[in-house]
């Protein structure tokens, strides 16, 4: 006697999605709640002197008044990686504000979250909210960076 195992195939293929579907991640997380999406639009003209130093790996430059507290802008070997420059495990305040620390962004506040340019991930302490990325693009001499 030969069984016919065809449908109880499909119905386990079924109830996997199903299961795979209902357990998939929100990818946001809940914690990450403190900063807004404020409109970025900014041109960095690297031939500038306050930029010239873009074109080398591993520095970074401050760029004002774009995000929530401005975006930090990385070379990282190759392309350029921008982040608002917010710590975005805190509440806005006057300490949340990223200082560039070598490779790293560091935040004013008391417990001086510590995050990598390179990744935007945290270091040192895991935290559950890493750096707010913007898109950048080059053209010429000049980083367009967008959200």
């Amino acid at each position: 006697m030969h069984l016919n195992f065809y449908p109880m195939k499909h119905f386990f293929l079924f109830i996997s999605i199903i299961f795979l579907t209902a357990c998939s991640s929100n990818n946001s997380n809940e914690n990450c709640k403190f900063l807004v999406n404020a409109q970025v639009n900014a041109s960095v003209n690297m031939n500038l002197p306050q930029y010239s130093h873009l074109q080398y790996t591993s520095n970074s430059a401050y760029v004002p008044n774009q995000g929530n507290k401005g975006v930090i802008v990385t070379n990282v070997g190759g392309s350029y990686r921008a982040w608002d420059a917010a710590d975005p495990n805190h509440e806005q305040s006057s300490c949340s504000l990223l200082k560039i620390n070598g490779a790293n962004a560091v935040c004013g506040c008391n417990d001086a979250n510590t995050y990598s340019l390179f990744t935007g991930g945290s270091i040192g302490t895991q935290l559950p909210c890493g750096l707010k990325e913007y898109r950048v693009s080059l053209s010429g001499n000049t980083l367009i960076i967008t959200n």
